[in-house]
């Protein structure tokens, strides 16, 4: 039956999508017609023979050096055309930048057929076509370094216009003045393609990023520390409070939880005896969305074993700041208003201290009702599934982590936040664990790693109580992880970081989208 609806819905997409055409779409579409009637494939499956790039140009050109820019293969988006007759100018742009290119109607078109200059340069091609050149590179009178076109083949036609993006200068101030920037946000956000080709600026971000991982990556290596892969699909929620996207196996007939951490199977590597682990990938939380939250994010989580919780703040540091000074040269970053120095030692606050510090409140004295009162009198949404960590976490955010703008450790939670984390060695009813906080957010978490089977199964019974409070983001009983403590787990220091947030301070951004390629969005209407 459906069969038979087919045709009427792919006419009725066809007419839509012709009727919805604007003038400049219809336009590009008669010159890919006219390409192919002139024989030319506006998408060329053969290779093109690339060997160099516009930034590599630009850097290492000089006119001592000219005989080796004499045959130059280049490809890249045409971003600008200034035609004046027999001769022209234009952009192009590549992965590495922009690079001025120069063409002549008799070097691009020999002989008496002019076709290549007259009609498909000059009329068929337009902004935003994918093109190939080869020739060589020259400076003009002005000093700009230019290739100058010998040969023209067309890669790829685009059949939608870019959004122009004019600057003119205000003749009272002298200053720039951008018009038509394709800067909504929302529109960046969905057509992360169109957003990287027309704002330089974004696509640094993303370079960046991508340095920052590397460079993480590249420590941990140096140390001797192994990169693994643990499974995204989890048969139990746990490794963190947070709430789990719900998903189902067919074939086994069982309910299963996209990842909210790796830490339960990275832990039992080390059971298995590696010395040190890690994992850069992707974790699910289903809540909120917000300028620090996205549903989908990237995580970088690791554990070596025989190390404490005091050895990883100083492995934190030393981290840190080598990420900041392979990629941005130096550890003082500025953000907004701030500079900030990532450079350690950092101040090392608990968080019992920090609440009594910022909001004159000692929690650590109080009883689960008390506490409770004490959010209530500063109108914060509590209820009943929430136990006394949940509450002391509520205070916290609200009057602490505005004031932690420079790198900063608080330490020392109580055992009721964190259900993974080793007992404190000293202090009854805490463990020993820190998150790091930067510009008012957390970048990082890490415990000394409980390893007590015993203390564990508590643990878990005792979250297995919140979620009949009504607590969702409480953890399961992980019986196959309990069973592998009881193998016996070396001491062990366990971290995450967050790379979302670190990139945002890294690269000066204040939303979380901005340094996701493609953040996760409402349906598009």
């Amino acid at each position: 039956m459906f069969n038979l609806f087919l045709p009427s819905i792919y006419e009725k997409i066809q007419t839509t999508n012709v009727s919805t055409l604007t003038e400049q779409e219809k336009i590009r579409r008669e010159a890919l017609t006219a390409l192919r009637e002139l024989g030319i494939d506006p998408y060329p499956a053969k290779a093109f023979p690339v060997n160099t790039t516009a930034a590599e140009i630009k850097e290492n050109y000089s006119e001592e050096r000219q005989e080796e820019f004499q045959n130059i293969i280049l490809s890249g988006r045409l971003m600008m055309k200034r035609v004046m007759g027999k001769a022209s100018f234009a952009e192009l742009k590549d992965a590495s930048g922009k690079i001025q290119i120069y063409l002549n109607r008799d070097e691009i078109a020999p002989g008496e057929d002019k076709t290549m200059y007259n009609t498909v340069f000059k009329k068929l091609l337009d902004i935003g076509d994918y093109i190939g050149i080869k020739g060589y590179v020259f400076t003009t009178k002005v000093g700009e370094v230019t290739v100058r076109v010998q040969e023209l083949t067309v890669l790829a036609k685009s059949l939608r216009p870019l959004p122009v993006v004019k600057k003119t200068v205000d003749p009272e101030t002298g200053e720039e003045v951008t018009h038509d920037a394709f800067s909504n946000p929302e529109l960046r956000y969905r057509r992360r393609y169109l957003d990287l080709i027309v704002n330089d600026k974004v696509h640094e971000t993303f370079v960046t990023r991508s340095r920052i991982i590397s460079a993480m990556r590249r420590y941990f290596d140096d140390q001797g520390w192994l990169e693994v892969e643990t499974p995204v699909l989890q048969s139990v929620q746990g490794g963190a409070a947070a709430r789990p996207f719900k998903t189902h196996h067919n074939t086994l007939d069982m309910p299963y939880f996209l990842r909210i951490a790796n830490e339960i199977y990275l832990k039992k590597l080390i059971v298995g005896g590696f010395e040190g682990v890690y994992e850069i990938g992707k974790m699910f939380r289903n809540e909120g969305m917000d300028r620090t939250h996205n549903p989908e994010y990237t995580a970088m989580e690791i554990y070596v074993a025989n190390k404490d919780y005091h050895w990883m703040m100083e492995m934190v540091e030393k981290l840190l700041a080598t990420i900041c000074e392979q990629v941005l040269g130096t550890t003082k970053v500025t953000f907004g208003d701030q500079e900030l120095d990532f450079e350690g030692p950092y101040p090392r606050l608990s968080i019992y201290e920090s609440i009594q510090k910022y909001g004159g409140i000692d929690v650590e004295h109080m009883d689960e009702d008390e506490i409770r009162a004490e959010c209530k009198k500063r109108h914060l949404e509590v209820d009943a599934s929430m136990g006394r960590g949940k509450l002391i976490d509520e205070l916290f955010g609200e009057l602490v982590e505005k004031n932690l703008i420079q790198p900063t450790y608080i330490i020392d939670y109580p055992i009721e936040m964190t259900p993974l984390a080793k007992k404190h060695r000293e202090k009854e009813g805490l463990v020993e664990r820190f998150e790091l906080f930067v510009n008012g957010k957390e970048i990082a978490n890490a415990y000394s790693e409980l390893n007590d089977p015993i203390d564990q199964r508590e643990r878990f019974v005792e979250q297995l109580r919140l979620a009949e409070r009504g607590d969702e983001e409480a953890m399961g009983m992980d019986e196959d992880f309990l069973r592998a403590l009881e193998y016996g787990m070396p001491p062990t220091s366990g971290l995450g970081i967050g790379i979302d947030r670190l990139t945002m301070l890294l690269t000066n951004q204040s939303s979380i989208q901005e340094v996701i390629f493609f953040p996760q969005m409402r349906k598009e209407q």
